[in-house]
């Protein structure tokens, strides 16, 4: 009898969750497809799933008109370089609280999370001023330091909850035997929480490739990412469903097929700390 249930409950959490799976992987599926009609079949009603006429006219039409490979460029180098900022402040940050806390680290960390509660337009006017007035507008190194900012309290907060499960004994034993505070970082707390550090990174990498408001507020032309080439495919005119579908193709395929090979990594380092 407990077999037949724990079996059910198997088929039904089995079920439950390649359900879940499917709905949230339908709007990429269906995007992709969308991608390969012609505008009028993108909006005819009802809609065809599988049998219409494929075409990759979208796809030429896109690259004719913009430069994707200078999309690509930014995107890379705007997510990387916030990414490696992020971290090297946030490793010594995370380290100080987790192995060195005072009164107010608890108050600190939350300070810093209640800051992703703040809507980011109602402080987007004193930011664009200041970069106006620093000459950062239109730049890769702006949007580095904003995208930076904007996702360090994340950092911070996952780099701390995977130190916390590194026994403190090893860092003084390490102090002990004359090792300096960054060769206790580097050395010691560093591939002890490879794991965490890694799933850490990988995730900004993708908070910072999907942002838009940022980039679309802070950017032009030289260093807009990819969500600004999709963006570009919205116009007075109205909506170009087919190429509006090949542009966001083109710009989530690289970050999707990171996640793919990286998955085991990102979840390794979820999980990093979870047993004991």
């Amino acid at each position: 009898m407990a077999r037949a249930v724990s079996t059910r409950r198997k088929w039904i959490t089995t079920i439950v969750a390649w359900t879940i799976g499917l709905a949230l992987f339908f709007p990429i599926l269906w995007t992709f497809l969308t991608s390969f009609k012609t505008e009028g079949e993108a909006i005819a009603t009802p809609p065809s799933l599988m049998f219409f006429n494929w075409t990759l006219e979208n796809y030429v039409e896109v690259q004719a008109r913009s430069n994707y490979l200078k999309y690509f460029s930014n995107s890379i180098i705007i997510a990387v370089g916030s990414t490696i900022v992020g971290l090297l402040i946030a490793v010594p940050a995370a380290w100080a609280m987790a192995f060195s806390p005072t009164k107010r680290t608890k108050e600190i960390l939350l300070w810093m999370l209640s800051t992703k509660m703040l809507p980011a337009v109602g402080v987007l006017v004193p930011i664009y001023l200041l970069f106006r007035d620093a000459g950062l507008l239109d730049s890769r190194i702006g949007l580095v330091g904003v995208l930076t900012m904007v996702n360090l309290p994340i950092i911070v907060w996952m780099l701390y909850t995977y130190f916390r499960e590194i026994p403190g004994e090893i860092l003084e034993a390490a102090r002990m035997d004359g090792a300096s505070l960054a060769k206790e970082i580097v050395y010691v707390l560093t591939p002890m929480a490879l794991p965490g550090i890694a799933s850490t990174m990988l995730l900004n990498i993708i908070l910072a490739w999907n942002e838009a408001f940022w980039t679309l507020n802070l950017t032009a032309s030289s260093a807009a990412p990819l969500t600004a080439f999709i963006a570009a495919y919205s116009s007075p005119e109205g909506l170009f469903w087919a190429k509006l579908s090949a542009a966001s193709t083109l710009a989530v395929a690289p970050i999707l097929i990171m996640g793919w090979f990286s998955q085991r990594q990102l979840i390794r380092g979820l999980t990093f700390g979870a047993v004991k």
